[in-house]
């Protein structure tokens, strides 16, 4: 496949969210990480699946725990050195949840690993834009698509590295600004509303993925609305906007959902 040039809608970039669109690593990934680190801080919380649904309203994960905090346990909010024991607690749960991919137990959703090598061949750029950490990043990315594969990313946009997180748009203008391209020639991938509201803060045109804890949100404004980016075999199921005759995500529909 040929790259795509001098267009006014050309695609030069896609820009991937990862908890939740890359794969589902919220329920049975992240949440057991946040209770295995509680366990070893001989905390007695538990979140529990809808208690976790509620809390992802909130991104970033030690923002997470001081929400929770200061919900359900105020007590501990008089913690001396407060920042200090959640930056440690978070720690902590990276360590577990790292772990956990290294065993290889969170695999890709339909249509990414693809999609990835498929954007790759056609000389689009591909980028990550998320506020988990970057080592969280990297061992997704090497448990399942292989260990040169952070290597693949144009810019991978994580973690701390921006004050404001989704929704606030900080994260996708910092990578925008680091691939050197103007929001038109991009796309984003989401499977959040607070993504989506970031990513068209920025002036992206974006394609929801949704899952089990989002498919409910309010995904207004979304290029398309997509059970999952799809397969050949495996078409995806379109829930809202549309996709004009594609079953699956590929380089020609972004482009057509760019005109």
């Amino acid at each position: 496949m040929k790259p795509y040039r001098d267009k006014d809608n050309q695609v030069r970039a896609v820009l991937f969210d990862v908890d939740g669109t890359l794969a589902d690593t919220e329920r049975d990934g992240h949440r057991l990480a946040f209770n295995a680190a509680f366990g070893e801080f001989d905390l007695d919380w538990e979140w529990n699946v809808e208690l976790y649904g509620e809390l992802l309203a909130i991104t970033g994960g030690k923002e997470r725990i001081r929400h929770y905090m200061e919900k359900y346990a105020a007590a501990e909010l008089g913690r001396s050195g407060l920042d200090s024991w959640i930056a440690g607690l978070h720690k902590a749960k990276t360590r577990h949840y790292v772990a956990l991919l290294e065993r290889g137990e969170t695999p890709l959703r339909p249509g990414v690993a693809r999609l990835i090598r498929e954007l790759r061949d056609a000389g689009i750029k591909i980028a990550i834009a998320t506020t988990t950490t970057p080592e969280n990043v990297s061992s997704l990315l090497k448990s399942t698509l292989g260990e040169d594969s952070p290597g693949w990313f144009d810019v991978i946009g994580a973690g701390d590295i921006v004050a404001g997180k989704k929704p606030d748009p900080d994260i996708y203008h910092w990578v925008l600004e680091q691939l050197g391209l103007p929001a038109k020639h991009c796309i984003a991938v989401e499977d959040s509303e607070n993504g989506l509201r970031a990513s068209l803060a920025a002036g992206l045109d974006t394609v929801i993925t949704v899952n089990d804890y989002t498919r409910l949100q309010d995904f207004t404004g979304a290029a398309a609305i997509l059970s999952d980016l799809g397969e050949p075999a495996q078409p995806f199921t379109v829930l809202g906007g549309t996709t004009h005759g594609s079953k699956w995500v590929n380089a020609e529909l972004l482009m057509k959902l760019k005109t």
